[in-house]
Order: C-alpha cells, then sequence, then structure tokens
C-alpha cells in the first residue's frame, strides 16, 4: 500500500528551511553586486531596443502610419508570446519524458501547460483589437507585406511539433517546414531557427512522452512491468465493455418503451458505440495500454491517487481547445478584413485558417470521453487502497 508519511513530510520541510531560510542562519549574499550599474527599468527590459523594432521590414521603409504601426505591434506581440508558449511546452516534454515521473512533477507539468492555455485565451481575444483596422485601412498598407506571411512563422510551426502535430494531420498540401527550409536557403531564415526547428521535426513531442506516461498508470493497481500485467488490464477493459454493453441495453429499451425510436435503429447506432471503444481500447486486436490508463483515469477520477494526473490530462485538453479557439478567432479576424481573397504568401487565406480549426493532435483524449460509463455501473478497483492516501504516526 502506498503510503505519504507525515511525519517524514514536515522533516523535509524543517530540512528545507534549515537550509537558510527560517533557522536563523545567515541568508547567502545576493548575486547583484550593490556596487555595480544601477539596472533601470528600461534597461532590464532593454526597451530602447524593443520599441525601435516598429519600422517595417529592416527599417528601410517610411515610417509606418498608426494603423500599420498597430499590425506590426499585434504581430510581434504574438512572436513573443509563442517564445513564451515554447519554453512552457519544452519543460512539459522535459519533466514529462523521464523514464520514472516524480509525482511532485507533475502539478509542475499542469502549471506549465496552465500557462500555455491562458497565453492562447489571451492571443484570442487579442485578435479584437486586430478588427479595430477596417478593411480599407489594412488595404492601404497590404502591399507593402509583400508576400510575408503568417504561415511563415517559425515559432508557430515549432509549436505545434512541440505539441505532436504530425505530417498526416496538416491541411492537405500544405508543407510549412519545407517552405521554411526554402526561405533558409535563400537567406530568409536563420541558421539558429532553422536548426532548432529541424530538432523539433525530429525531436519528442508533447504527445508523445503523454502516452508513454499514461501507459504506466498503475490499472487495478498493477503496474505496467508486473508479472500478470496484460491479464489485469485484459479484464479491466472487458468489464468496462460490458458495462457499456448493459448501459445501452438499457437506454435502447427505455427509449423504445417512450416511442422514441424503432428498436433496430437503436440497436446499431449504440452497438457502433461499444464497438468503437473496442477499436479504440484494442487497436489492431492488442490492448493499447496507454489508452486503458487514460481510461482508468477518467472512469475513476474521484481516487486520491489519480486527482494530479486527471488533472493533467484536463489541463492537456485546455490546451487544445484554447489553442482551436485562437485558430478560429484568427480566421474570422482574417475574414473580416480580407474576406475570401487571397492570402499575401499565396495561401487559400481563410480557407486554409478554417482548415486549420479541425486540427487535433490528442486525439485520444477527447476519444475516451465518448466511451464513459458512470461509475456506479463500473466494477470497481480491485485494490482501491492502492490509490489512497494513508498518514503514519
Amino acid at each position: 500500500m502506498r503510503s505519504i508519511s507525515i511525519a517524514v513530510a514536515f522533516a523535509i520541510g524543517r530540512s528545507t528551511f534549515d537550509a537558510g531560510g527560517f533557522s536563523g542562519r545567515r541568508a547567502r549574499p545576493s548575486r547583484m553586486d550593490p556596487n555595480g550599474p544601477r539596472i533601470t527599468y528600461a534597461g532590464y527590459l532593454r526597451l530602447n531596443e524593443l520599441l525601435g523594432l516598429q519600422a517595417g521590414p529592416d527599417g528601410h521603409l517610411p515610417v509606418p502610419c498608426a494603423d500599420e504601426q498597430h499590425f506590426i505591434v499585434v504581430h510581434q506581440t504574438y512572436e513573443l508570446w509563442f517564445k513564451q508558449v515554447l519554453t512552457e511546452l519544452d519543460a512539459s516534454v522535459r519533466l514529462l519524458g523521464q523514464p520514472s515521473v516524480p509525482e511532485g512533477d507533475i502539478p509542475r507539468v499542469v502549471r506549465h501547460l496552465e500557462r500555455v492555455s491562458e497565453i492562447f485565451r489571451l492571443l484570442s481575444a487579442q485578435w479584437k483589437v486586430m478588427e479595430t483596422l477596417a478593411p480599407q485601412e489594412f488595404l492601404a498598407f497590404r502591399d507593402r507585406l509583400g508576400t510575408s506571411s503568417g504561415f511563415e512563422s517559425w515559432q508557430m510551426r515549432a509549436l505545434e511539433l512541440t505539441l505532436g502535430l504530425s505530417d498526416e494531420q496538416r491541411v492537405e498540401g500544405a508543407d510549412p517546414i519545407g517552405h521554411l527550409r526554402r526561405l533558409h536557403s535563400v537567406g530568409d531564415m536563420s541558421d539558429a531557427a532553422l536548426a532548432d526547428l529541424e530538432a523539433r521535426v525530429d525531436g519528442t513531442s508533447l504527445h508523445d512522452v503523454l502516452l508513454a506516461w499514461l501507459g504506466r498508470t498503475p490499472i487495478d493497481g498493477s503496474l505496467a512491468d508486473a508479472e500478470g500485467d496484460g491479464a489485469v488490464v485484459a479484464a479491466f477493459v472487458d468489464g468496462h465493455l460490458a458495462a457499456m454493453r448493459s448501459h445501452a441495453d438499457e437506454v435502447i429499451a427505455r427509449m423504445v418503451a417512450v416511442g422514441q425510436g424503432e428498436p433496430e435503429a437503436l440497436e446499431r447506432r449504440m452497438s457502433a458505440g461499444v464497438d468503437g471503444a473496442a477499436t479504440f481500447l484494442r487497436p489492431e486486436g492488442s490492448i493499447d495500454r496507454a489508452r486503458a490508463g487514460l481510461l482508468f483515469i477518467e472512469s475513476h477520477r474521484h481516487l486520491p491517487l489519480l486527482a494530479w494526473p486527471r488533472r493533467l490530462i484536463d489541463t492537456v485538453v485546455e490546451v487544445e481547445q484554447s489553442m482551436l479557439a485562437f485558430r478560429h478567432a484568427h480566421a474570422r479576424m482574417v475574414e473580416r478584413m480580407i474576406g475570401r481573397r487571397m492570402g499575401t504568401g499565396g495561401s487559400a487565406g481563410v480557407d486554409y485558417l478554417d482548415a486549420t480549426t479541425r486540427y487535433r493532435i490528442f486525439t485520444e483524449l477527447w476519444a475516451v470521453r465518448t466511451m464513459l460509463v458512470k461509475e456506479a455501473r463500473l466494477p470497481q478497483p480491485r485494490d482501491a487502497a492502492f490509490y489512497g492516501f494513508a498518514g503514519s504516526d
């Protein structure tokens, strides 16, 4: 049985404080030299450089009008936030990608991903600022954009790769990575930016590490590498499918009794749901342990040991949901600005943006919700105590 010792927890706390926090020992001196140069607000944020970056491409064009400066500021702000999102995602992948993830690291991952969600909510709202630009006001300087396009945002492409978007999931015919490689070949993308992007193409994504972590979920008290684990997981899967089938039969009987459908048609629909769950859990005939672990967590959300795992799952769903809302808001802003005309970079414009709103990376996390059954109908965990907390004297 797992246990968390209160005495040990407090001992850890004391050792932490004794390291120089509340023990009365002298704290270590600050790394900042009080006799060194003064750090000002403008100096810390490098405002002189930052506020000189809104003069158009390389500062060679005439000073932008208020409308064009607004356009530049909004997009530069997006890129700064993308940089922060990448930092948060990289930290999440490192933590969750450990061969054995300490329980204390799961809240840290959640905090990183919560920040990503909030950033995308902010960015969705920021499109409203762009909508203060009337179509004719935008057309007045649109030609100055040349062939530049948001499609060329390498940070957005890096962000998609880090989440786990595959080439197969992209809009048909879209090859943003190939386009960026071509930009690099003619000197329009830095070596450092391309190197970072290529590392992400071949690197591990959040989707990869999340599935690996889910695959180690203790199911019915059985660990992934334990003897007999396969039989325990199979029994859990079979029990869940049986509960789905029993519930389906009750639903059919209830609907037929009140005249809400033909028995044959209802049977086909409900059976399709059960068959879909079976295929999801046993793709190609073998149990997918990560999907079974995901189903176990979602089915038994009340168990204390699963509190942070389910919070992590919910947070990943929130990240994808907030990103989809961002894409939708982007598409509507562009449609409001230029209608259905071709994008500056030669893309299909709004049609392309609308297609990206159908992207789904964490498909398993969405699909599992289709097959959930209320807990009262499910077989209870064989070793519920394994998932509890216990204190020691």
